[in-house]
Parts: C-alpha cells; sequence; structure tokens
C-alpha cells in the first residue's frame, strides 16, 4: 500500500538540491505527483515542495531525509497527507468566516478537522453544535485576559490543535500566546488602500470614496497585523456603494482570503521566508 507524502524545505541556495532529492526519493521507488521551487535571490536561498508516493515505512523515509539535510544545511519537513490538520477555531460575534469554514470542510473542499470552537460570545453557539462540534465560551475582560488565553492554551492541548485560526476573533492575543503558538496561528482581518484602524473601518473607507476593499490572511505575530501574509482578496467598489455595501463585499473576501490561507497551510503549501512566505498554490 502506498502512501502520498509532501516534503517541504528550505535551504541555501545552491545547484544539486533538486537533484539530491529526487534522486533520494527515486532510488526508494517514490513517484513525485507534484514538485515545486523557488530560489529567493535577494536571500539566496531555496524553498521546495514535493508530493509524492511512498510505498516503504515513513521511518525509513524520514531517516533517509535527515541523513541528507546536513549536506545542504536544509530544514525540512515530511508530512503524510492522510493525516488532516487538527484545527481549534476562534470567534467573536461575526459568523461568516466560521460557517465558511465549518460548510467547506463538511463538503469535503477543505481536508481539516475542525475539533472545537472558542469565543468570548456565545453567541455562535447554536451555529457551531448543528455541526456536532465542542463550543467553550471564555468572556475576556481585560484583568482576566492572562487566565482567559491559559484556558485557551489548554484547549489547545487537549484537543491537539495543529493550527488556530482566528476567524473575525476580535481580541488582540498577548505576546505571550503569540509565542508558544507561533506559526500555528492564521488571522483575517480587512486590508484597505488606504488603511483604515479602529471603529467601523467600512465607514471610514466609505467615507475617503475608496475604490478598493480587502482582506488579508497571515500568521499571527506580537506586531499587530503585520505577521507574514499568507493570501490576500480585494474587491472593487464605487461611490454608488453604501457603508453597509461595503461591509458585506468585505464579508466575502474576508471568508475567501482565509479559506484559501487554511487550505493551503492544511496542504503544507506555505513556507516562511523571515518576515515573508513563499505559497506554493495548485
Amino acid at each position: 500500500m502506498s502512501s502520498e507524502y509532501v516534503l517541504t524545505l528550505s535551504c541555501p541556495d545552491r545547484p544539486g538540491v533538486v537533484a539530491a532529492v529526487s534522486g533520494l526519493l527515486a532510488a526508494r521507488g517514490c513517484n513525485i505527483t507534484e514538485s515545486q521551487q523557488f530560489g529567493d535571490a535577494v536571500e539566496g536561498r531555496f524553498f521546495m515542495r514535493v508530493q509524492f508516493t511512498a510505498a516503504l515505512p515513513e521511518d525509513e523515509l524520514r531517516a533517509a531525509l535527515t541523513a541528507l539535510a546536513p549536506e545542504f544545511a536544509m530544514e525540512l519537513r515530511l508530512h503524510d497527507l492522510a493525516v488532516r490538520p487538527r484545527v481549534l477555531v476562534m470567534v467573536s460575534k461575526l459568523g461568516h468566516c466560521l460557517n465558511d469554514l465549518l460548510y467547506r470542510m463538511r463538503s469535503g473542499l477543505l481536508e481539516i478537522d475542525i475539533v472545537a470552537v472558542v469565543s468570548n460570545h456565545p453567541d455562535l453557539r447554536p451555529l457551531t453544535q448543528s455541526y456536532g462540534i465542542d463550543y467553550h465560551h471564555l468572556p475576556v475582560a481585560q484583568e482576566t485576559k492572562p487566565r482567559q488565553e491559559a484556558e485557551v492554551l489548554t484547549l489547545v492541548e487537549h484537543y491537539r490543535a495543529d493550527l488556530v485560526v482566528l476567524a473575525r476573533y476580535m481580541q488582540v492575543l498577548s505576546e505571550d500566546l503569540c509565542s508558544k503558538l507561533s506559526g500555528k496561528v492564521i488571522n483575517i482581518h480587512h486590508s484597505f488602500l488606504p488603511s483604515f484602524k479602529g471603529a467601523k473601518p467600512y465607514h471610514q473607507a466609505h467615507s475617503r470614496g475608496v475604490k478598493l476593499i480587502g482582506a488579508t490572511a497571515h500568521y499571527v505575530t506580537a506586531d499587530l497585523d503585520e505577521g507574514p501574509i499568507i493570501e490576500q482578496e480585494v474587491a472593487r467598489v464605487n461611490h454608488t456603494h453604501s457603508p453597509e455595501d461595503l461591509a458585506a463585499m468585505g464579508r466575502d473576501v474576508e471568508r475567501l482570503a482565509l479559506s484559501r490561507a487554511v487550505r493551503w497551510h492544511a496542504e503544507q503549501r506555505v513556507l516562511l521566508d523571515g518576515h515573508k512566505t513563499v505559497v506554493f498554490p495548485r
């Protein structure tokens, strides 16, 4: 029986990396079904994603790749595609992104398992439980934030979550929590040209007559909304659109950007490149 794997790696850019990896896989009877690579000329680093089938035991394959890594100073990861990422979703009151992720998961469009939903409000409990998924209401205030975040971390560990998705969770994660979940949290937020922060961003955008609205999905870091960007989506608007129209259109682009980011993360298509990402979409 063959298994399907994804190998992702980064290393200093030099000749022979592709040949070494593909040769190793071929020598062990693996069949490469997809291969993408990118050389960052500015940073001098090489990135590669290889999807392949293999009949040999995973530990034997992993040992062979680990033995190859020092020659090229590789940082590599091997992932069995049969293992679906376990995802914990965090929300507040807006349910469009959560609803979209739940639908895509159930319909087979998103190969993840949403194992629990955490919210600082009770509003989205009926939606979540209609999918048979646990819902945890964890209210938060300034004085209770450390305790609430400790409970969040406990739930991440309890559900063995591989990824946390902030699906319009309207709270800022502390630097401590960002550090403990580094590289494992994806957020979605509106992004305008120009950018508007604070309350009622769509009303601000409307008053300035913007022509584009958008959304950005990114990994969460301690720098608010400045983590490595995974995906962005935009929609063109004009003077006939009301603030309510902009908000409705904004919800659509938020759904699209977030679902793509989660999908690409789940399929091991996103590699970190400093403050940026290298994304190998289909």
